[in-house]
């Protein structure tokens, strides 16, 4: 778990917007990038993220972001 004060500095470095935090990644849906999470550390890196699909995008903003 990510701690609540790094989450509400922590932007997408593409375009430079709020994401959505889940256990395992950070998801900006505007972009439907995600950016995985290493030992707890996000890796916020425009060449390390990835892209999401459909059926992932519904799921994950089916969610409650955090």
């Amino acid at each position: 778990m990510l701690d609540e004060k790094l989450l509400s500095i922590i932007v997408c470095p593409a375009d430079r917007g709020p994401l959505m935090y889940t256990d395992d990644l950070l998801y900006n849906p505007r972009l439907r990038r995600a950016y995985r999470i290493d030992e707890g550390i996000p890796v916020l890196l425009v060449d390390e993220a990835r892209d999401v699909g459909d059926d992932e995008h519904a799921r994950l903003i089916e969610g409650e972001p955090r």
